[in-house]
């Protein structure tokens, strides 16, 4: 049984053969496709594996879990490659889904390099070629994010092939499929509410920005992964209960701790600018909690600056500020901490193995407590 570091580096290694394959079959057809390949390897070097090691840790809590019949099960490894390919699945389709991100977000940078769309517009605008460097950019964006879904489908489907128990085969497939349609309609919702939040009650938006925590990333980010590697296990129903139960909560802790770092993070360790998010005019359980508590002033310029993608470095201290001042950011720290809590407290007693369950613990504070 490899622990976290070693499942890690299984995943890297996998994530690099695929580009290896893939980069041959992209140089057969032509060599201007390598920049997919380069823009791919970049985005794949980086990240936490988060995603990886929950459904790697879900595998291990049900295939190590007690049962009367056999209270100290000997784990069975067969099945590891298969993991492997699911846990790079997730990794690829992550990528995916950051390339069509900062697209929407009209973002510049991910992980402290230019985002994908940046770089196919410098190509366009360095090679001087007609039409519009922006378009080019968005185009070829799109279609490096729309690859990537595709080939995360193919590591999926080869991990599944590998799979001992043909039932939890198709019931691993059944938890992608979700998972992959609500992170979809998440994003939806994502953006219609930067768009229509000022026709909307003020009652709410509190609500609505935590609807878009659940189905943007705490499903996709930890439930989903973990809900994949238990069903993987065989999981039973219970156990797919207990899994979901402290994977939802840590999930709404860990995009709220993602939009904290959003607006206050340091650029030298998220690789991203500071306050990005207020450019982008997210409207987070942050802001939705930030704008009720300020004077009537105060809300107003909020609402006037949030999702100016021109805001200068003193607009943002000045937003920044007044979130703090409205008392918002304590507050979302007690959720944090609430959800944390919450999450731990279903994994007690749950039908699972003890040492994925300490395991699980463990990365729950790993991910909440977090500086990118």
């Amino acid at each position: 049984m490899p622990g976290s570091t070693r499942l890690v580096d299984l995943v890297h290694d996998r994530l690099d053969s695929v580009l290896t394959d893939r980069a041959a079959h992209l140089a057969q057809i032509s060599p201007d496709l390598e920049p997919f390949i380069g823009f791919s390897r970049d985005l794949l070097a980086g990240g936490k594996r988060f995603r990886a090691l929950f459904c790697y840790w879900g595998w291990e809590a049900v295939r190590t879990a007690p049962t009367p019949i056999d209270p100290l099960p000997e784990p069975d490894d067969r099945d590891l490659p298969a993991i492997v390919e699911m846990c790079a699945a997730l990794e690829v389709f992550h990528a995916a889904a950051l390339v069509h991100d900062d697209i929407m977000d009209n973002s510049d940078t991910r992980r402290g390099l230019p985002a994908a769309h940046r770089r196919f517009e410098s190509i366009h605008g360095e090679s001087r070629w007609a039409g519009s460097r922006e378009g080019y950019g968005r185009s070829g964006a799109l279609l490096l994010g729309d690859l990537l879904l595709g080939w995360s489908d193919e590591l999926l489907d080869a991990g599944l092939a590998l799979l001992a128990d043909r039932t939890a085969a198709r019931a691993t497939r059944d938890e992608f499929v979700r998972m992959r349609t609500e992170v979809t309609l998440g994003q939806y919702l994502d953006i219609l509410e930067e768009a229509s939040w000022r026709s909307r009650p003020e009652a709410d938006l509190l609500p609505r920005a935590h609807r878009v925590i659940v189905y943007k990333s705490a499903k996709y980010s930890v439930e989903a992964p973990l809900a994949l590697g238990a069903a993987a296990a065989g999981a039973a129903a219970e156990q797919i209960e207990a899994v979901r139960a402290f994977g939802l909560p840590l999930g709404v802790a860990y995009q709220l701790r993602d939009d904290l770092l959003g607006v206050f993070g340091d650029p030298e360790v998220t690789g991203k600018p500071a306050g990005d998010d207020l450019r982008e005019g997210k409207r987070t359980v942050l802001i939705a909690l930030a704008r009720p508590a300020l004077p009537a002033g105060a809300r107003q310029l909020l609402d006037e600056l949030l999702g100016d993608p021109e805001l200068d470095g003193r607009q943002i201290e000045v937003l920044q500020t007044a979130i703090r001042e409205s008392g918002a950011v304590d507050k979302v720290e007690r959720i944090i901490a609430h959800n944390v809590d919450k999450a731990k407290s279903a994994l007690m007693g749950a039908p699972l193995g003890p040492t994925a369950r300490a395991q699980l613990s463990r990365l729950a504070d790993t991910v909440t407590r977090r500086s990118s």
